[in-house]
């Protein structure tokens, strides 16, 4: 079985990774995991997530890894660094939303990837951060084996990260046209889903 581990801290955005981690832990080929530097988080819309690894637990063979955003990624912790350091170099897939990009672009990890983010601007005190010429203003950019999005772009970052992965092509562009539509939307193009 495949495993993806999303990282979370506190204060992690709930809704960026709720569709990504759904059609994930629904697959029959995927388990789903947290991670983080604590043993439990609380969210932006106050949930109490239990994690299952620390930062020292997650296999170094895991199949992705999702760092999920939120107000929490302007940490330093040595361990978060070199884990997804690691995966970067090994060409292991990674995908990072919202917060968690700005915490790539501050420790010199997207210089060398095209890349995205909330606004490069902010990330003018990054001395760390050498790759302006990179950043491409769109939702979500795909780039060897990572994934970077935007706060807003949970839906577009749900659908290029299961690309990433070889995720079944037809689930993807109707999962994620369900809620990209709404439901009689969908209904009207492909009729509907639970019929």
């Amino acid at each position: 079985m495949k495993q993806v581990i999303f990282v979370v801290l506190d204060e992690y955005a709930d809704w960026e990774g709720a569709h990504l981690s759904s059609m994930l832990n629904q697959s029959n080929e995927w388990e789903v995991k947290t991670a983080s530097v604590k043993d439990e988080v609380i969210s932006i819309g106050g949930f109490h997530t239990k994690i299952d690894l620390n930062l020292d637990q997650v296999p170094k063979n895991a199949d992705l890894l999702v760092l999920i955003g939120g107000n929490s990624w302007n940490i330093e912790n040595h361990k978060l660094k070199h884990l997804i350091g690691q995966r970067l170099i090994n060409n292991q897939p990674v995908a990072a939303i919202c917060g968690a990009v700005d915490y790539l672009a501050k420790n010199g990890l997207l210089n060398n990837y095209k890349h995205t983010g909330n606004a490069v601007y902010i990330w003018n005190e990054f001395h760390n951060y050498t790759n302006s010429e990179n950043f491409i203003e769109k939702q979500v950019v795909h780039d060897q084996n990572l994934v970077t999005a935007n706060g807003t772009a949970a839906l577009e970052f749900t659908a290029e990260v299961l690309k990433m992965i070889h995720f079944n092509d037809d689930v993807i562009e109707k999962q994620v046209a369900l809620q990209e539509l709404g439901f009689y939307k969908y209904c009207d193009k492909y009729g509907n889903p639970f019929a």
